[in-house]
């Protein structure tokens, strides 16, 4: 009988400790992908990999970002392959500036400027290029009333 009531307790804390192993493994797991959703979207390899037969890198190349948001958008995967790309097979650095307008918070619109720019940073080094051929300008303001768009992006340019 105390045999059975030992074998009884050593099941019943195995299937305690199997349920904390699922919780902990769960909660891990949510954490990882929750941590990764305010990521950047990174190319894949294959993508950096493959050859671009797309249009050669041009002066101030624009990454355009939705309101209030520093996550890069998918359309900008491309692009920043080929910045990538141009700027490894050069040795040339690029310059990146982010740029904000005047309306609302300038503190909070200068500091999205910068979590915007430094998003197009780390896709760029994701994609190869060294960090010291990154250089990082200033965030900027957007003056006049052209397309709304202007004031949430992020320019690249080669030197």
């Amino acid at each position: 009988m105390s045999d059975q009531n030992d074998d009884n307790q050593t099941y019943a804390l195995f299937l305690v400790g199997a349920i904390v192993f699922a919780v902990v493994a769960g909660v891990i797991g949510l954490a990882a992908s929750r941590s990764g959703a305010d990521r950047p979207p990174v190319a894949t390899q294959e993508a950096a990999a493959a050859p671009t037969a797309a249009a050669p890198v041009g002066a101030g190349e624009r990454v355009y970002f939705e309101v209030g948001s520093a996550a890069l958008p998918p359309e900008a995967s491309e692009l920043l392959v080929r910045v990538a790309d141009t700027a490894r097979a050069s040795g040339q650095s690029v310059v990146i500036s982010g740029y904000h307008d005047a309306s609302g918070d300038p503190a909070r619109n200068e500091e999205l400027a910068k979590e915007r720019a430094m998003a197009v940073r780390h896709a760029l080094e994701a994609n190869g290029v060294a960090p010291d051929r990154l250089v990082m300008a200033k965030p900027a303001l957007t003056t006049g009333g052209g397309d709304p768009r202007e004031a949430r992006r992020v320019e690249l340019r080669l030197e």
